[in-house]
């Protein structure tokens, strides 16, 4: 069977690493061809092009499939994702991200795919923009999923979300985590020469960070309680992972409160790397406002740290409230600075959170659990199209996490 996966842009990010972890997987499967076609790279969010070089004709870039919206170039990438689809032929076109998933879905109904899946990586409408933005981007999930043959949540937030906007019905989604390489965070050990890069001590409280530097992500807020926290917790440091456009602001935001070495920006860093920093940390914090379900959640889990998240979209199906971290209600910044200096005190805390995230961990998000079970799900709705005699979309559920 052949499946081409299509996405807006490999950026270094979790539905990026998710897509190409995917077709990866499926790859190097003999029973499968696989494509994955995405737009041009370019961005100062990092790229991830560099990790197909190894697989001929795997990718397939299209100029003109760009993120912000404009309907001529919109409307050449659609011909052009339509054409490509026409040829190829694919039994399955699986979608990626905000714009890729409208226009590539639209392509493959116009090609005639017989089986066309999208994964929501996160919520592309909510409280986080405005009512015009809101009723565009609704608008457009409804016109795709008339010709959506199921939709992957990797988090069941995602399904109610949608269903909540009348997007689909309930027996058209699946969830599939989104699985990763354990191996690197299940082995992760303290690197030495990596602390002292970053002048971190033994007996230093390091809180990591590992997001974008921009709106929604919760930054501000972590520096907003780090006065009361050092006061409480003299060696905490902070270790933000990511880069963005709003990293000279908090840089100079931490400078003007004298804290500049409490905070360590790391920048962007490969996603093999991430490991080997996750392993510095005492803590993870996971402020975000929007996230599907947070990939760094299950890397530190996988790493055996604790968590810190607030209550957005998937966090809870990961960050067990009480189990391998704390929940907390969004906004709530004295609950923060609380449940941090409570994780600096009590090490043995730390240490049965991370057991348990670790073990939740390694049966729900390995790279090859993931593949499997997409392949299983690509062949029961090739199935369910094939046969007549069969209700299309009546799936049976994928086997339960043990």
């Amino acid at each position: 069977m052949r499946v081409t996966h299509i996405i807006t842009r490999l950026i270094v990010g979790g539905a990026q690493e998710n897509t190409i972890t995917s077709a990866l997987g499926l790859y190097n499967l003999p029973e499968w061809r696989v494509d994955l076609v995405s737009g041009p790279g370019g961005s100062t969010e990092g790229s991830l092009e560099a990790s197909l070089q190894s697989k001929p004709g795997l990718l397939t870039l299209i100029p003109e499939l760009v993120r912000p919206v404009s309907p001529v170039t919109d409307f050449l990438a659609l011909r052009r994702l339509t054409a490509l689809l026409r040829d190829w032929r694919p039994e399955v076109v699986h979608t990626h991200s905000g714009k890729a998933g409208v226009l590539g879905r639209l392509a493959a109904h116009r090609a005639g795919v017989p089986v066309i899946v999208h994964t929501i990586h996160g919520p592309s409408f909510g409280s986080f923009q405005g009512p015009f933005a809101n009723l565009a981007f609704r608008t457009a999930e409804k016109i795709a999923a008339r010709v959506t043959t199921h939709f992957i949540a990797v988090a069941d937030a995602m399904t109610r979300q949608y269903l909540a906007a009348g997007i689909g019905t309930p027996e058209k989604f699946t969830r599939i985590f989104s699985g990763f390489d354990l191996d690197p965070y299940l082995q992760a050990q303290r690197d030495p020469a990596l602390a002292a890069k970053f002048g971190l001590q033994a007996g230093d409280f390091v809180v990591g960070k590992i997001a974008r530097l921009f709106d929604l992500k919760g930054h501000e807020e972590l520096i907003a309680i780090a006065p009361q926290l050092i006061e409480e917790v003299p060696r905490a440091r902070f270790l933000f992972i990511g880069d963005g456009p709003w990293r000279q602001r908090f840089e100079d935001q931490v400078d003007a409160m004298g804290l500049a070495r409490n905070f360590l920006f790391v920048g962007l860093i490969p996603p093999a790397e991430v490991a080997r920093h996750v392993a510095l940390l005492d803590v993870l914090v996971h402020l975000s406002r929007r996230e599907g379900l947070p990939r760094a959640i299950p890397q530190a889990m996988a790493g055996g740290k604790p968590v810190i998240a607030y209550d957005c979209d998937g966090a809870s199906e990961v960050c067990l409230d009480g189990e391998t971290g704390f929940l907390l209600r969004p906004g709530d910044r004295l609950g923060l600075k609380d449940r941090l200096v409570q994780l600096a005190r009590n090490s043995l805390l730390r240490e049965r959170f991370g057991v348990c995230g670790r073990e939740f961990v390694r049966s729900r998000f390995s790279a090859d659990r993931m593949v499997r079970d997409l392949e299983t799900l690509y062949r029961r709705l090739w199935d369910s199209r094939s046969d007549r005699r069969s209700a299309p979309n009546r799936l049976p559920p994928l086997d339960p996490a043990p």
